[in-house]
């Protein structure tokens, strides 16, 4: 297939759906937000967006059964990003509200912020360094600010881990696995940065379609 890639954003009923699909149309994707199996196993590329509570987040995946069709794309390659929440859900567990178990594509656990003694959640922005290179964030420069709300934050394995920021100490907000990614940050809501990591998600997900 040539041209824009579809990227399917999972409607598992809670994230800011409209605002990611406004983002991705922007920067040259064909988006569309569904919970359709047919759509999904079409689809170019998965963006798995979330806002609210861990547990509840995976029972209305479970519900839907969009774990298993995560479960698929992750065995075929195909590029998946997780944002904010659903940069949690992609990993093993989450303490949140007595803990879950997670999707298992991003290894280690979700435990709350090492906040240092400030607010949480954290809101605002915060200065992400680069642990490692990535597709995912070809063109960013190091100390780029990004846009976080969250009192959770996962905790990778070291491999996995491909960008940091601090609230009262250091934490994980950007990890990869083969073309499994996820970011703690909204990067719909990061200005010209996010648009650039979300570019350059449409570029890897470019990259990988299969020929028609």
């Amino acid at each position: 297939m040539n041209g824009a890639p579809a990227l399917a954003i999972l409607d598992y009923g809670m994230g800011n759906l409209r605002s990611v699909e406004k983002a991705l149309e922007k920067v040259g994707a064909r988006p569309s937000i569904t919970c359709d199996p047919e759509a999904i196993a079409g689809a170019d590329g998965l963006v798995l967006p979330g806002v609210g509570a861990f547990p509840r987040a995976m029972s209305k995946i479970r519900e839907r059964g969009i774990d298993s069709l995560l479960d698929d794309a992750a065995a075929q390659d195909k590029p998946i990003l997780g944002i904010c929440l659903g940069l949690q859900l992609l990993f093993d567990s989450s303490v949140e509200l007595g803990g879950d178990e997670g999707l298992g594509l991003l290894s280690g656990p979700v435990n709350q912020i090492p906040s240092g003694g400030r607010k949480i959640p954290h809101i605002g922005w915060a200065a992400v360094s680069w642990q490692q290179t990535s597709p995912l964030i070809d063109g960013l420069r190091p100390g780029e600010p990004f846009y976080f709300v969250h009192s959770f934050v996962p905790e990778p394995e070291t491999d996995e881990i491909v960008g940091t920021a601090e609230y009262g100490g250091h934490f994980a907000c950007v990890a990869s696995r083969g073309n499994t990614y996820g970011v703690q940050f909204h990067p719909e809501k990061s200005s010209m940065a996010g648009l650039r990591l979300l570019t350059n998600f449409v570029s890897i997900c470019k990259r990988s379609e299969s020929p028609e």
